[in-house]
């Protein structure tokens, strides 16, 4: 099969034996392929290994404890080795999709609702009376993220972006009140629209210096979920303001999670999310094929498009 690795050399577009299936494990093929911020990581440390982690496709064999999965099963899956003719994944992290999902609908989807449900409610405990915040709201993850919040029965959802253009689109996303994240004290804007108090939940996806400007539009005891580090993985962290709002703050990530703990995960999602997949919609930005693969990952590293970039099998 045909698999997009990354070398010392760079980017290389190879042949690779086509996976088999372990006992809890499905191998697809691969119809389309979801890209995302974090496979750029396999450019700074390449091992020759299959890059990507979020497809869709067609099961075409199952592991021998697999259940409610058969051949011919439309599925999206998130796990490794995404950018292939073939891949393989623990069938617990997965999920069959109706008919009428196309395949770019649901290559973009399925590691942002396996992110954003965690984050909104395992860890913002996302209810009716909850303002939501999501910091990057027009990123893949953010407009995901304030739909599901929408879907589930957020109360006022926010979403900032430094883009004015795409600020203007973030009401057709589930967003209520755009913020303007490129201005110094962008927070005021948040305390003004939910009348003083804040958001109750923040998902931040930047951190970096704008982790003070979360904390200070994050509710007294309300939470702020890391799942991100765009705007940088250190900064000077304001503990006194931490303490006067007595916030809740969670860091998320998938590299440190057990097999169970992410098969839990998205089993919750599964049963929350699944019923509104159609009302879900990530726009597509552009689509590569495997030969134009240097420019579709110049594409994800410039973060200037609205929507999901996709290969296309």
């Amino acid at each position: 099969m045909k698999a997009v690795i990354s070398t010392q050399a760079g980017v290389q577009v190879v042949e690779r034996p086509q996976p088999k299936a372990a006992a809890h494990e499905i191998v697809v093929r691969v119809k389309a392929i979801g890209m995302n911020r974090a496979d750029l990581a396999a450019l700074k440390d390449p091992r020759d290994q299959v890059m990507g982690m979020e497809w869709a496709g067609e099961v075409v064999e199952t592991g021998a404890d697999v259940t409610g999965m058969k051949p011919g099963d439309r599925v999206m899956c998130t796990g490794t080795g995404a950018y292939a003719e073939f891949a393989v994944a623990d069938a617990q992290r997965c999920a069959v999709i109706p008919d009428a999902v196309p395949w770019e609908h649901a290559a973009s989807l399925m590691l942002g609702l396996q992110t954003m449900h965690d984050a909104l409610v395992t860890h913002g405990r996302l209810d009716a009376t909850r303002t939501v915040l999501m910091q990057g709201g027009a990123s893949c993850m953010g407009l995901i993220g304030m739909q599901l919040a929408r879907q589930l029965g957020a109360g006022k959802i926010l979403g900032t972006s430094r883009n004015p253009e795409h600020r203007q689109r973030l009401i057709d996303y589930g967003c209520d009140v755009a913020i303007d994240s490129s201005v110094p004290n962008w927070e005021a804007a948040v305390l003004e629209a939910t009348g003083g108090q804040g958001a109750n939940i923040t998902v931040d996806q930047i951190a970096g210096e704008a982790i003070n400007n979360c904390m200070a539009a994050t509710a007294i005891n309300g939470h702020i979920i890391n799942v991100g580090r765009l705007g940088g993985a250190t900064a000077k962290f304001d503990l006194n303001l931490h303490a006067l709002r007595r916030i809740n703050f969670v860091g998320v990530t998938f590299r440190t999670r057990s097999r169970e703990e992410i098969r839990t995960l998205n089993e919750k999602m599964l049963r929350d999310a699944m019923p509104h997949l159609a009302a879900i919609k990530v726009p597509v930005a552009a689509q590569f094929e495997f030969a134009r693969i240097n420019d579709a990952l110049a594409c994800q590293a410039d973060a200037q498009h609205f929507g999901k970039v996709l290969l296309r099998v």
